[in-house]
């Protein structure tokens, strides 16, 4: 079986990818993954979405091949995953959005649960910034 750190790396890709591919899910199933009528390209703010996720998924991508200097990067990506998908679940009552309840919202929680298990599992942790703990911060005296 593959190790956590192995499955970590391969998710990072496949989220990174999903990220690339929102415009064309948008074309395939708009009810899922677009929140207005006509072609996606139609929408300022859906462009704006598309160019956001394209970067993070580039970033993502990145992330792959070293998830252990890319941790700040991977955590904002399952935080900003569950706030953006608990707004969506929340607007998607009102109009005519409940096929976000099926599209975007469950695959952003899959992707911040699997993301965030795989970090946990592998046991990777944040280096400590230099001068961060008290102990380094001591004065020495120099003689001299």
């Amino acid at each position: 079986m593959a190790s956590a750190y192995k499955l970590l790396q391969l998710a990072l890709v496949v989220f990174g990818l999903a990220c690339l591919l929102l415009y064309p899910l948008a074309l395939v199933w708009p009810s899922g993954w677009a929140w207005h009528h006509g072609a996606p390209y139609e929408s300022d703010y859906f462009m704006m979405i598309v160019g956001v996720y394209a970067t993070l998924g580039v970033f993502l991508l990145n992330a792959a091949r070293n998830p252990q200097a890319n941790l700040s990067l991977i955590w904002f990506f399952v935080v900003s995953s569950v706030v953006h998908a608990a707004i969506m679940a929340v607007q998607s009552f009102s109009g005519n959005h409940m096929g976000h309840l099926w599209g975007d919202v469950p695959v952003l929680l899959l992707a911040a649960i699997v993301l965030a298990g795989l970090v946990l599992a592998s046991g990777l942790k944040e280096p400590a910034a230099a001068g961060t703990d008290p102990a380094d911060n001591r004065h020495v005296r120099s003689e001299g």
